[in-house]
């Protein structure tokens, strides 16, 4: 897995690459309210990137468990003077949404990965517009391919029941083989197992256990563990108590194959995958 192909960037998946994550919500389980304005959020970013962010992540609507859903009027308002000034940061830019329109918007302001938790399965029936077709008709960009049970205001109220390792890595096969379909390149697809979204304690750690069967795949694969319900419920930790375990978690996923961790703690988590490296390159 050489790289991952985005707008401007061809990310180097040689070593793996930190995602800081950029909440400009209100609501974010973890976050929520701290970077809702322009300016605390480009400050946000810009400290992600001193601590060692490879990739920023911006989210202007919330996709914890129980949320509401946003209008994409008010969710381009939020996102857009972020991601005008974000992209002049020197390092790649992801956008956090399911709505075509705003990914369109995002893509023509210079975005160069669009993250989608519906893995493009959201149509905008009012615009006729299809998430598909606009990753399609952005030739370069990356994409990543999340897999979720439900959507976020009842996915946590009835998880998926049983094995899940075989039916996420389906899930997710096809999602990316239909993109293929279109024209998209193989290299600018990620996929996500999705960790936390309609899913179980347990079924959330097999999925780490067993990510080899995702990584066989042949896309990148980015890992999300950050500060997640699941760490909380082995750790006893509340939200913001959990940046060990975060730390701890991401680790493992690079173990067992990620390309890519999506995290609210940059810094300790680049420590953690020196660490990580060092032991690797000393075996």
């Amino acid at each position: 897995m050489p790289h991952w192909q985005t707008s401007r960037i061809r990310i180097d998946l040689s070593r793996p690459q930190v995602m800081g994550i950029v909440n400009i919500t209100p609501d974010s389980f973890s976050d929520g309210g701290r970077h809702a304005g322009t300016r605390e959020a480009l400050l946000h970013c810009e400290k992600l990137i001193q601590h060692g962010a490879d990739i920023l992540d911006l989210g202007a609507e919330s996709t914890r468990p129980g949320a509401q859903p946003l209008s994409q009027d008010q969710e381009l308002q939020r996102l857009l003077p972020v991601l005008r000034a974000a992209v002049t940061l020197g390092v790649p830019v992801s956008v956090d949404t399911y709505k075509p329109v705003v990914m369109r918007a995002a893509l023509d302001a210079g975005a160069d990965i669009i993250n989608d938790v519906w893995a493009l399965r959201w149509s905008d029936m009012t615009d006729g517009l299809r998430a598909p077709s606009v990753i399609a008709q952005h030739p370069q960009c990356g994409v990543c391919l999340m897999h979720m049970h439900g959507n976020p205001l009842t996915m946590q109220v009835a998880p998926m029941a049983g094995a899940v390792v075989e039916p996420v890595r389906d899930f997710l096969q096809r999602a990316a083989q239909g993109l293929m379909d279109q024209g998209v390149n193989r290299a600018r697809i990620c996929i996500d197992p999705g960790i936390g979204f309609g899913k179980t304690v347990e079924q959330n750690f097999s999925l780490l256990a067993q990510q080899s069967e995702l990584v066989d795949c042949g896309f990148a694969v980015l890992a999300g563990w950050s500060r997640k319900s699941s760490l909380g419920a082995v750790t006893g930790a509340a939200t913001d108590d959990r940046v060990v375990a975060s730390a701890v978690a991401a680790s493992l996923a690079v173990l067992h194959g990620a390309h890519i961790v999506r995290v609210h703690d940059v810094r300790e988590t680049v420590q953690a995958l020196r660490v990580v490296a060092a032991t690797q390159a000393a075996a």
